[in-house]
């Protein structure tokens, strides 16, 4: 099972689930975990392989990972502790866990917060996806995880996230960073399945101005998805939580605060 902390709040029986994405791990959250627990119940979790959620034995003979199965260990800690139903909020790859999560469990999901979502990979990420399968192998994960994070994060503004990141992926083995970047490698169609598909669960995307890889394909999904709202940070680039933290939150408890169209 998945390494995970909880806060309990002493009245709201309402919880807050946080996920983070590849290469990172719940400590991204720390900006985040004063200001919700205030409000509500909150649990923490680590991905298989990041954090203190070690590889399983058993994964050591599985070499395919899959969106399926990583988001069914998330769906285990919120059976484990009983919880029904969570506000969810993703960064990053974790984004696409907590969608398809709500794909597969919608009745567990309240609404969804996705900062710095993936919804497309343009060409530009589809040609670094692609050198980096060709290269995985030969040049060590850690050049390669730096290389992607500058990409994704370029401007100097952007530099605590890339520490912050880096200094988390190095936790990985190869093995399981390998993995994890050929998952990331084949979700085109997951993606465009999820773009097509109005789930229908209240969604605030919260995007930096300065995320060009993914934030225009966002807005494309928010025109087109009635349950979905969009509020663009100003001076952010991909890792919002972390680079304008007080804009973060305070957006996010005033999403989750109002009345929720679906109950």
């Amino acid at each position: 099972m998945l390494h995970y902390s909880i806060y309990n709040h002493p009245h709201n029986t309402e919880w807050v689930t946080f996920v983070h994405g590849a290469g990172g791990s719940s400590s991204i959250w720390f900006k985040q975990v004063r200001e919700f627990r205030k409000h509500y119940n909150v649990l923490l979790l680590d991905l298989r392989g990041h954090g203190n959620s070690k590889p399983a034995f058993k994964d050591a003979f599985n070499s395919k990972y899959t969106f399926d199965s990583i988001t069914d260990d998330i769906v285990e800690v919120i059976d484990k502790e009983k919880i029904k139903s969570s506000h969810f909020v993703g960064i990053s790859l974790g984004t696409i866990l907590i969608r398809n999560l709500a794909e597969k469990y919608p009745d567990r999901v309240r609404s969804m917060i996705m900062g710095g979502a993936i919804m497309k990979l343009n060409l530009r990420s589809q040609v670094l996806m692609k050198l980096g399968i060709v290269f995985k192998s030969v040049i060590p994960y850690m050049f390669l995880y730096k290389f992607f994070a500058f990409i994704i994060m370029p401007k100097k503004n952007h530099k605590q996230s890339r520490l912050l990141f880096a200094n988390e992926a190095k936790k990985l083995y190869q093995k399981e960073f390998v993995r994890w970047f050929r998952l990331t490698s084949e979700i085109n169609p997951l993606l465009r399945f999820f773009r097509d598909k109005d789930i229908k669960i209240p969604t605030l995307y919260v995007m930096g101005e300065e995320d060009y890889l993914f934030l225009p394909s966002i807005k494309k999904v928010v025109s087109l998805h009635e349950f979905s709202d969009l509020f663009v940070v100003k001076n952010s680039g991909h890792v919002v939580n972390v680079e304008q933290p007080e804009v973060f939150n305070e957006e996010s408890l005033a999403f989750l605060q109002q009345p929720l169209i679906r109950y």
